[in-house]
């Protein structure tokens, strides 16, 4: 990835699909695109688009996604098209016999229209459950919401007052779950996990039931932003609670302890802990396979400013009549907050990223 990040990192998701596409098609890739339902916020089309790298037989695949929480595509799409534009990556994945998934903008709505929600006002990472089953009841949730979506925007002193009370009296940690860990009671409110599969949740599956199905090793690394310092790269295991599994995955990313690897299973992460994940789908389309996966979540701003911006964005989904000028100010708002437009945050991110994927790669090839 030796390149200017200018030259990868797109300013629009029109923009980003677009490029991925001529890369793909340039890297000699075919390309499935899943049509979204929907259009964009430019009236553009939308989509989930694939390409496949490597030989469809092989016995290991590593998948690379981005935009699961939409607007955090900008990120994970300026990766997968430098991924793409970089022939020694490329060369070092075909030479261990992996085959590389590039899978474009998993919430093309979300990437487009600047939320981090779905279409449905889903958080995509909370939405893989079986819903035939009760689901999670997250009770903390019930008594923040309405603090979290006042009438006003910006919150009025009372509001800005009523959750200092909170955090003071039951801490900051309970907060953040509370806020983050994911509910099914408010469809309005913020990390709605949905009472039903999104079409994401459904076009996901049909992607690995397509192309992961033959694999015997599969290993995924998810591109996020939002948590943490700025500009560094968390890697946060995506998995079961498994011993074996966690260490896999420890040996092939931790570097020695170098570049350390997390877990929302003993507290080790700055994620909250979280039910319904997106990587439990590969237990369910590809079960024989040998799963080994993670976040890669790259910090941008302190925390409390990324809260007030979903809070902003979450007010404005449910105020379409709010002046112009205050709309543009949330959506650029929503977008400073998990993406830093600066050449030095987007050299970092692109350093961490090349050298996660090599040591995937190495990994599924052991």
């Amino acid at each position: 990835m030796n390149r200017s990040a200018s030259d990868v990192f797109s300013s629009t998701y029109g923009q980003a699909r677009a490029r991925f596409l001529v890369a793909a098609r340039d890297a000699g890739l075919k390309v499935d695109g899943k049509r979204h339902p929907h259009k964009g916020r430019e009236g553009e089309d939308l989509a989930v688009d694939v390409a496949l790298d490597g030989d469809a037989n092989a016995s290991s695949v590593l998948i690379l996604s981005s935009g699961c929480h939409g607007v955090e595509g900008f990120c994970g799409s300026g990766v997968q098209l430098a991924s793409l534009l970089d022939p020694r990556w490329r060369e070092h994945a075909a030479g261990k016999g992996v085959a590389v998934l590039y899978v474009h903008a998993l919430n093309p709505h979300g990437f487009s229209h600047l939320r981090r929600v779905t279409q449905e006002n889903v958080d995509l990472n909370r939405n893989f459950h079986d819903f035939s089953k009760p689901l999670p009841v997250n009770e903390a949730y019930r008594e923040l919401h309405p603090l979290l979506l006042p009438d006003e925007w910006p919150p009025n002193e009372s509001n800005k007052a009523a959750i200092r009370e909170y955090i003071a009296s039951k801490g900051e940690a309970a907060f953040k779950a509370a806020l983050s860990g994911g509910q099914h009671e408010f469809p309005t409110g913020l990390f709605f996990g949905g009472t039903a599969p999104t079409w994401s949740n459904l076009t996901l599956r049909e992607v690995l039931r397509a192309h992961g199905q033959r694999a015997a090793r599969i290993g995924w690394i998810d591109i996020h932003t939002g948590l943490g310092p700025s500009g560094v790269g968390e890697r946060i295991y995506a998995g079961r609670d498994d011993a074996a599994s966690i260490a896999r995955a420890r040996a092939w990313w931790a570097g020695n302890g170098a570049t350390p690897l997390t877990s929302i299973y003993d507290g080790s992460s700055t994620s909250a802990f979280l039910t319904g994940m997106m990587w439990s789908s590969i237990h369910d389309e590809c079960p024989g396979a040998e799963y080994t996966g993670m976040a890669l979540e790259f910090g941008t701003l302190p925390s409390a400013e990324v809260i007030e911006a979903l809070r902003a964005d979450h007010w404005l989904h449910l105020h379409p009549e709010a002046p112009a000028p205050l709309a543009e100010r949330i959506k650029q708002q929503l977008r400073d907050a998990f993406f830093t437009d600066t050449e030095e945050w987007k050299a970092q991110v692109l350093r961490q990223a090349r050298e996660a994927l090599f040591q995937a790669v190495d990994g599924l090839a052991a």
